[in-house]
């Protein structure tokens, strides 16, 4: 386990998982805290006063070094990526946080860093075994033979194997996990990066509050997704980091829902139905994706287990206040 008085940086803080993380780590007792993000300090998602923020554009080498100098351990979440949407129209965008995890990489051999964490996807799985709505769950090996998302998936996968050459030609205790549709409050909720839980609870939301009788849905509906909560996310990324797990592994839940379904149960939360618009032109992403803990429970005795029930309603809440707060011109999240 860590020692709480050496320095943790986590790349990415300006955005939600990782800023989560930091949240967490801070609660934890960590006393010296870097937290490194891209956007302006006053746009990120959680800031603490207590953290040394540091505003940075991690593509460019010599901001890695500034990053990782002094570090034990190094938590790279940075990328520039977002849902389905965002990925599939900005392939060169999310190929370019290649830069980041290479120089991160090499930022953390050269001030020799303890340990090294780096967030991978679902999106690194082969196409081919996510044809199928009732997908039975990827397991790790289903990543080869290689047909990543284009652009977002590709990346991160050519990100996974820099790892583990860093550590099997240097030395460099490298970990990384394959995290599988991460929802929760401070998430983005509108603007084109938000997800697909956060966004239904927005359009369930505004349809509510407008008066409106239908919502629009990306695809038929029938896709399938596992979606796992913030908190089981945190937990499992600071799990890998201090676990013996050397190849990538998988970091989501098995309750596996339709897109339907999981519109059933924001409209559960709102009280309301709605009249369900679908558009087959959308961008929809694969039939069906699942993951498989067989690796995660063997390894770590433990998996994340939040039901997506408890999650979803919780995260509902935070949009509807974000929303409402929006509405009346105050500070908010995107």
């Amino acid at each position: 386990m860590s020692n709480k008085n050496e320095l943790m940086v986590v790349t990415g803080a300006d955005g939600f998982i990782a800023g989560s993380l930091v949240a967490d780590l801070r609660r934890q007792g960590y006393t010296r805290i870097r937290a490194v993000g891209h956007k302006p300090l006053d746009q990120w998602a959680q800031l603490f006063p207590d953290v040394e923020n540091l505003h940075l554009d991690l593509k460019l080498r010599e901001n890695c070094e500034t990053a990782a100098r002094g570090a034990a351990k190094i938590f790279n979440l940075a990328a520039d990526m977002g849902g389905i949407g965002f990925i599939e129209k900005n392939k060169t965008a999310c190929m370019l946080s290649v830069l980041i995890n290479t120089h991160m990489l090499l930022a953390a051999q050269k001030f020799n860093v303890q340990s090294y964490f780096y967030s991978s996807s679902a999106c690194v799985y082969n196409a081919g075994k996510q044809t199928d709505p009732n997908c039975p769950g990827l397991k790790e090996e289903d990543a080869y033979p290689a047909m990543a998302e284009d652009g977002y998936g590709w990346e991160k996968l050519f990100s996974e194997r820099m790892c583990r050459h860093f550590r099997e030609d240097f030395g460099l205790r490298t970990r990384v996990a394959r995290y599988h549709n991460v929802y929760g409050p401070h998430g983005p909720w509108f603007g084109g990066r938000e997800r697909a839980p956060a966004a239904i609870c927005r359009k369930v939301i505004e349809a509510k509050l407008n008066g409106h009788s239908e919502i629009t849905i990306w695809g038929d509906g029938n896709q399938t997704r596992s979606f796992m909560y913030i908190d089981d996310c945190v937990k499992g990324t600071q799990l890998i980091m201090d676990s013996d797990i050397l190849e990538s592994v998988n970091l989501g839940t098995t309750e596996m829902v339709t897109i339907n379904q999981l519109i059933d149960l924001v409209e559960s939360f709102a009280g309301t139905k709605f009249k369900r618009v679908y558009d087959p032109t959308a961008s929809k992403g694969v039939n069906g994706r699942n993951s498989d803990n067989t690796l995660i429970k063997k390894m770590l005795n433990w998996e994340p287990t939040i039901p997506l029930r408890q999650g979803l309603e919780t995260t509902y809440r935070w949009i509807y206040e974000q929303y409402v707060a929006r509405e009346k011109g105050e500070r908010l999240y995107a």
